[in-house]
């Protein structure tokens, strides 16, 4: 019971990397270089805004509830 719960966050946690990941790509693409502090910024809005719009939508781990 307690592995599915970590399972769970643990697929979450790399889901958010993985989404990281890919907004920055786009960013590169459609930009350019933005530099270290505009990526930083980027990734700080995703990691904050990942939680509440997955617990929104009703696919978030019970633990995030």
């Amino acid at each position: 019971m307690e592995t599915d719960r970590l399972t769970k966050l643990a697929l979450n946690y790399l889901v958010l990397f993985i989404l990281i990941f890919l907004v920055l790509a786009v960013v590169r693409t459609a930009v350019g270089d933005v530099g270290f502090w505009i990526e930083l910024a980027i990734v700080v809005v995703v990691a904050l805004a990942y939680r509440p719009i997955v617990t929104r939508l009703g696919v978030g781990p019970s633990g995030w509830e």
